[in-house]
């Protein structure tokens, strides 16, 4: 087997230095060969026949397949297995979601579940800028690319800054570009914290996956451009369909 790989890729494709390579791993290199000549969309054989092919039992195959679905390279079709397109890059920027997913040619939304308002808890206040007990609002929508469903996110923001969210606001778009357009507020700086995380299994519902698959979390905090608090976000990501990039450079 040509064990040769691409700039990015593990180290002899992760096999240990012993040169003992598990036998899930092996088969998993097998059809990892395979899904570079389908293509995205193509339709990979039934576990049943990938066993009978490479010779080993369907639980060994059925172990290859799990990471390359986590990994991202295949996905779920109704009873079938299919070929994933690439991840969505993200950059980790002030750029919304939107200007993301759109850069990559593809077509965002987002899908509404919840808009209301709460007292402001004391923990909160000072990342949205209000008083403890002043109202606050919590939007929680669907993320969408091309009507697939990719990530789940949860919006604090005080009602004293956007006080017609509820009427003026189409949840479907961008919400910087509300804030922007409509309000004339623009950001201008946030700090922001990425983990990675299990869905809980309503998050996991929501999104449409298996409460197994591993999540990014995004934590941010962000101010307007004279530095006053703005809104609160927590955002999941689903990590077969996400990475994160971003440019570094030299501090002057």
């Amino acid at each position: 087997m040509n064990y040769q790989t691409s700039p990015g890729a593990p180290v002899r494709s992760g096999i240990p230095e012993h040169g003992r390579v598990p036998k899930y791993y092996a088969v998993k290199a097998k059809i990892a060969l395979m899904v570079d000549e389908l293509g995205e969309g193509g339709l990979l054989p039934t576990e049943r026949d990938l066993a009978v092919r490479y010779e080993v039992s369907r639980e060994t195959v059925r172990q290859a397949l799990r990471e390359l679905l986590l990994e991202g390279r295949l996905r779920r079709q109704g009873r079938g297995t299919v070929v994933a397109g690439p991840k969505l890059e993200q950059p980790l920027s002030l750029a919304s979601y939107t200007e993301g997913v759109r850069l990559q040619g593809r077509r965002p939304g987002r899908s509404l579940i919840s808009l209301d308002r709460f007292p402001c808890p004391e923990a909160l206040a000072p990342e949205v800028g209000a008083e403890r007990g002043e109202p606050v609002w919590h939007m929680e929508r669907v993320l969408l690319a091309d009507d697939e469903r990719v990530g789940l996110e949860s919006t604090y923001v005080s009602e004293a800054r956007v006080p017609r969210l509820d009427t003026e606001f189409d949840p479907d778009s961008s919400f910087y570009g509300y804030l922007h357009d409509r309000l004339g507020i623009s950001f201008g700086d946030a700090d922001e914290r990425i983990e990675t995380v299990l869905a809980t299994p309503r998050e996991a519902l929501l999104v449409g996956t298996p409460p197994a698959l591993p999540m990014l979390l995004l934590h941010r905090v962000s101010r307007d451009t004279s530095g006053r608090p703005l809104e609160r976000v927590r955002t999941l990501y689903r990590g077969d369909r996400f990475s994160f990039t971003t440019h570094l450079g030299q501090r002057g």
